[in-house]
């Protein structure tokens, strides 16, 4: 059975340099000075670990980016997981995030579409099963059945909620297939795991896996796909529903129009996205029946 404690061993062996790429959301916060906390409304911005880590420099020029095009002071707010980002999100502690499908899902009224992520083109990503490397016989998770494996968040579409309606549609129990598993906490830390060989398998956001296949190919070559999912919805960048209209129309414009100025594609270019589109809520029509199967909340 998967419980939300279950965490990876103390011990765990942090690889001996910090990835440099893009992967599982480790953002660290970042604060404007005070001067300009002072100066200007702030506003604040929270990510998931889902989307971009260790890029403390990227992050910085972008919340800069950010002040100047809205002429406001902007606080970037790192959680450990999902569910901090989305408790702030109902408590109106927080205006802005970047957050999972599934997360956005079950905040269902509470939170305001502003933009969705093209990634390659398309606003849709995959979930992948992977195993480590030397393992050439797995073609999926029906060949993972009895395996330790590694999900990434209880939230999380592409690290868990996938998976197990993956398992229910072969006809299994997803709580007793595998023999152990346990959660990772960041889509990062998945591809470690699975790596390391602390998991035969685990369930990986594609945008994360094929960013950090850039970043660093040498933890990535050390593991294999066996499986992709259908496409989803990416990601969404949203609004608590206390926020202004016109705050949340300047928002949506920024990001809509990144990919006209300079800095802002070189910006996107280093976050590994094309830009931002409008979108719609039937992006997650998908995502939203697999909740459904699972009489999990916001599906309705």
């Amino acid at each position: 059975m998967v419980k939300q404690s279950d965490r990876l061993p103390i011990g765990y062996p942090e690889r001996r340099r910090v990835l440099a790429g893009l992967g599982g959301l480790a953002l660290g916060a970042m604060l404007p000075t005070a001067t300009a906390a002072k100066a200007r409304p702030l506003i604040s911005i929270g990510f998931t670990p889902a989307f971009v880590h260790d890029q403390y420099a990227l992050l910085e020029d972008w919340r800069r980016y950010m002040e100047r095009r809205l002429d406001m002071a902007v606080v970037f707010k790192q959680h450990d997981s999902y569910r901090e980002t989305m408790d702030l999100l109902r408590l109106r502690k927080m205006d802005f995030a970047w957050v999972s499908d599934y997360p956005f899902l079950a905040l269902k009224d509470r939170v305001r579409l502003v933009a969705v992520p093209l990634y390659k083109g398309q606003p849709l990503y995959r979930s992948y099963i992977i195993v480590p490397i030397g393992n050439r016989q797995a073609a999926g998770l029906k060949d993972l059945k009895n395996t330790v494996f590694a999900y990434a968040d209880p939230l999380s579409n592409s690290g868990y909620l996938y998976p197990r309606f993956a398992i229910h549609t072969m006809g299994a129990n997803p709580q007793t297939y595998f023999r152990k598993t346990f959660f990772t906490w960041s889509h990062k830390k998945v591809v470690e795991a699975v790596a390391l060989g602390l998991a035969q398998g685990g369930a990986v956001d594609s945008y994360v896996w094929e960013s950090l296949e850039r970043i660093d190919p040498e933890l990535t070559r050390l593991t294999r796909i066996v499986q992709r999912s259908p496409e989803y919805g990416f990601p969404p960048f949203v609004a608590q529903r206390d926020v202004s209209p016109a705050l949340l129309l300047r928002m949506r414009d920024l990001l809509l129009t990144m990919h006209q100025d300079a800095e802002g594609i070189a910006l996107l270019k280093r976050i590994n996205l094309d830009g931002f589109i409008k979108g719609d809520l039937h992006l997650y029509d998908a995502v939203a029946e697999m909740m459904r199967t699972f009489g999990e909340a916001g599906a309705s």
